[in-house]
C-alpha cells in the first residue's frame, strides 16, 4: 500500500485500519478517543461529512456508517455542479472533455461489449422509439443516457466511469432533454441505431464516426444556443 497521507484524519485512519468495502466505521464517539482519531467529535463529524460528499462513507442514523465501493463520480459531479452554478457556458468545455474521452477509448469499449451489452443497447434504442413514437411527449432521457454509460461500463477504469456520468448528471441538470423538438431527438436516435449497427458488425471505426457525427447535433440544440444568453443574463443581474 502506497504511504500517502490525506489531509484528512479520519480518511487516513481508514486506509491505515484497512477497512474495506461494507464494513461498518467505528461510531462518532469511538472515532474520537485517542486511541483512533484523538480529535474533537465536531471535527470527526466535519470529516465524515466531507467523507460523505465525495462518495465514500455512507452515513445512516439506525445502521451506522459503513464504507462504500470508490466512485469518481461523486467528487467530479460536486465540482462541476459548482462550476456550472457559477457560470453555464462551462458545461460546453465538459462536453467537450466527455467526448474526446470517449473518443480515446471508444474501441476498447467496443471490444468489452459482450452479446447480452448488444442485446441490452439494442433494447434501449426500441424503448426510444417507441417513446418518440407515442402521441404523449415522452423523451427517451433515460435511454439516452444509459445507451452511452452502457457501451463504456465495461472499462476496467472508475476514473472514465466517473467522469461520464457525471456529465450525464450535467446533461439532466442543464435540462437538454426539454429543449428540443422531437426531430432533433429522432435523428440522434437515427445515430444511436447506425452506432449500434456498426459495434455489432465489428466496425468500430464506422460506429465511432457515427458517435462523433452525433455529438456535433448537441451544438445545433436551442437550448446550447440559448444557455450563452441565460449566462449573461445572470452575470447581468449578479453586478447590478
Amino acid at each position: 500500500m502506497a504511504d500517502i497521507q490525506l489531509d484528512s484524519d479520519l480518511l487516513n485512519y481508514i486506509i491505515k485500519q484497512g477497512y474495506q468495502p461494507g464494513d461498518r466505521l467505528p461510531t462518532i464517539s469511538e472515532l474520537q478517543d485517542p486511541d483512533n482519531l484523538g480529535i474533537s467529535v465536531s471535527k470527526v463529524r466535519e470529516q465524515l461529512e466531507v467523507a460523505r460528499a465525495l462518495g465514500l462513507v455512507d452515513v445512516r442514523s439506525k445502521t451506522g456508517t459503513h464504507l462504500k465501493d470508490y466512485s469518481f463520480t461523486p467528487a467530479v459531479r460536486l465540482s462541476l455542479f459548482y462550476a456550472l452554478a457559477t457560470d453555464l457556458r462551462l458545461f460546453e468545455h465538459f462536453s467537450a472533455l466527455r467526448t474526446h474521452l470517449e473518443m480515446a477509448f471508444w474501441h476498447e469499449a467496443c471490444k468489452s461489449l459482450t452479446d447480452a451489452d448488444k442485446v441490452e443497447l439494442r433494447g434501449y434504442v426500441q424503448a426510444a422509439n417507441t417513446k418518440l413514437r407515442d402521441k404523449r411527449i415522452r423523451i427517451p432521457y433515460e435511454e439516452h443516457r444509459s445507451f452511452h454509460l452502457t457501451i463504456f461500463k465495461n472499462l476496467d477504469n472508475p476514473f472514465v466511469l466517473g467522469l461520464l456520468e457525471a456529465y450525464w448528471d450535467a446533461y439532466a441538470a442543464v435540462e437538454l432533454n426539454r429543449y428540443a423538438d422531437y426531430g432533433y431527438h429522432q435523428l440522434v436516435w437515427d445515430y444511436h441505431e447506425r452506432i449500434l449497427d456498426a459495434i455489432c458488425a465489428g466496425d468500430f471505426e464506422a460506429a465511432q464516426k457515427a458517435f462523433i457525427d452525433h455529438t456535433r447535433l448537441l451544438h445545433h440544440q436551442p437550448r446550447m444556443q440559448d444557455m450563452e444568453h441565460e449566462a449573461e443574463f445572470l452575470e447581468s443581474k449578479v453586478t447590478e
